[in-house]
């Protein structure tokens, strides 16, 4: 049925729009800097749960998971709220209001929106009412914003100042990619259309970050949806399905400003996140395929170009389909003082920690393996300059050997706790992972912070295991805290 299917929630006040003022007190916080040092605890995460491509024939959902410590139920799923329909494949998540709106008194952090990439619908869920046990408020279906925009497989969402809510979308409803653009709802969460000026959509779609005060946004290029979708062909890279570009775009109106080209060295650009000081004028894309952390930075001129910082070298390997195996980076974090990044490689199964006090040149200060296709055990080896065939160790946690490998993280307000999951994207968890995570499900885990001189370890005591669910194994992937985190809450 198109248009919207509500649940009788009452709604909030409109966020007004305008400028920041931060003697009032909207949601969030008034700096990141503030968050970072005032910020309570995690107690609670909400993390997206797929069943859309594992052959259990049931909803997605949206797991409660208890993060304190000190609760009988730690490390538990306390709460499932399953969406309405079947084989949506819920992806990333963001809020209604968050940081941005912080000097809006009206404003407040109620609704979590979950964009569906398959189905191209956007739930909202109030999380407000029973953080421990959030419910359906509002279905905005697919058939209403393709009528409305065109637009299909929704992906990023991020809140405004003005109380809209923006969601870049991969593609038209085929999966052409020459119809994505960037989704607009109003503060009711109805389809107020598209937010990029006619004749300004990017090349292809995927994530964006905002940059206010440098009018800036400046998003990234995964592919075309009727290529990812159905698996990873490396045939639509040079087939030209895939993106190697970033979209500099005016902020907030719209206009295509500049086209940045990374070339061979940056093919798949995934995530991408300014620092999160507003005054500053440089940030990073994940590179997924060539594994580099691109920075991009304004120049004197105005202008904005990039630069190669981290590369992640293929390691040479055997028994694989390919003869050199990429690390994939598939999700980075940066901590809210702009101290350090954080980068998963998917494939290669290790999370690294850098300080980027120096944004153009990062220093390894951290680095531990949480599972991979070549941790021991595996058929997939590595080969050393010298010939010899190695594999990683890869610790047992709780007793349980780890599937998969490292692909969404989150990094506490503190910086000193990092949660992860491990799918991708279930299709692509099939054909490079196989039944061992399809089947078996996915499973979080949290890295202890050496904040002072570096360092990453497991934390024993900790093993959210979605192979346990209910209904059946589960692949869990983006995290959100109740009160916002270094990937939803942009500063203005």
């Amino acid at each position: 049925m198109a248009g919207a299917v509500e649940v009788d929630v009452p709604a909030p006040a409109a966020a007004n729009g305008g400028a920041c003022c931060h003697a009032a007190k909207g949601p969030g916080y008034a700096t990141p800097l503030e968050a970072m040092e005032k910020g309570p605890r995690e107690k609670l995460i909400y993390v997206t749960c797929v069943y859309n491509g594992t052959g259990i024939n049931k909803p997605d959902y949206l797991a409660t998971v208890d993060l304190d410590p000190n609760s009988p139920t730690y490390s538990q799923v306390i709460h499932r709220l399953p969406v309405t329909h079947i084989g949506d494949e819920l992806h990333h998540s963001g809020w209604n209001s968050c940081s941005s709106c912080h000097g809006d008194p009206s404003a407040k952090r109620r609704f979590l929106i979950l964009p569906s990439l398959l189905s191209g619908r956007v739930y909202v869920v109030d999380t407000a009412t029973d953080p421990r046990a959030p419910s359906l408020h509002k279905v905005v279906q697919a058939e209403d914003i393709a009528e409305k925009t065109g637009l299909g497989f929704p992906h990023t969402s991020h809140c405004l100042a003005s109380g809209d809510i923006m969601i870049s979308c991969l593609g038209d409803k085929e999966g052409n990619a020459a119809g994505n653009g960037f989704l607009l709802l109003d503060s009711e969460f109805n389809v107020k259309g598209r937010w990029e000026k006619p004749g300004h959509s990017p090349l292809f779609g995927y994530d964006f970050w905002y940059q206010p005060r440098h009018k800036t946004m400046i998003s990234s290029t995964w592919g075309a949806p009727a290529a990812f979708r159905t698996g990873f062909n490396l045939q639509h890279v040079q087939d030209g399905l895939y993106g190697r570009h970033l979209h500099v775009y005016d902020w907030p109106g719209g206009e295509l400003k500049q086209t940045l080209d990374l070339g061979d060295t940056g093919l798949l650009p995934l995530e991408v996140r300014f620092l999160h000081d507003p005054s500053k004028d440089t940030g990073y894309v994940g590179c997924a395929l060539t594994s580099n952390m691109v920075r991009f930075f304004k120049t004197a001129d105005g202008s904005w170009s990039h630069e190669v910082a981290i590369d992640v070298k293929p390691l040479k390997v055997r028994n694989w389909i390919l003869p050199e195996m990429p690390g994939l980076i598939t999700d980075f974090v940066i901590s809210l003082d702009d101290r350090y990044l954080y980068l998963v490689n998917w494939l290669h199964g290790d999370i690294r920690q850098y300080n980027i006090e120096d944004p153009a040149k990062p220093v390894l200060a951290g680095q531990v393996w949480v599972g991979g296709l070549l941790q021991k055990g595996s058929d997939v080896v590595y080969v050393t300059d010298d010939g010899q065939e190695e594999q990683y160790n890869v610790p047992q946690v709780k007793g349980h050997r780890l599937r998969g490998g490292p692909q969404m993280i989150q990094l506490s307000l503190d910086g000193k706790r990092i949660y992860v999951t491990n799918s991708l994207f279930s299709r692509w968890d099939e054909q490079f992972y196989g039944d061992d995570l399809v089947k078996k499900g996915s499973h979080m885990l949290q890295i202890d912070v050496d904040t002072e001189k570096g360092g990453l370890a497991i934390n024993p005591n900790f093993f959210v295991d979605f192979s346990k669910e209910p209904d059946g194994p589960a692949l869990a992937h983006e995290m959100r805290y109740p009160g916002g985190d270094c990937t939803s809450d942009i500063w203005i």
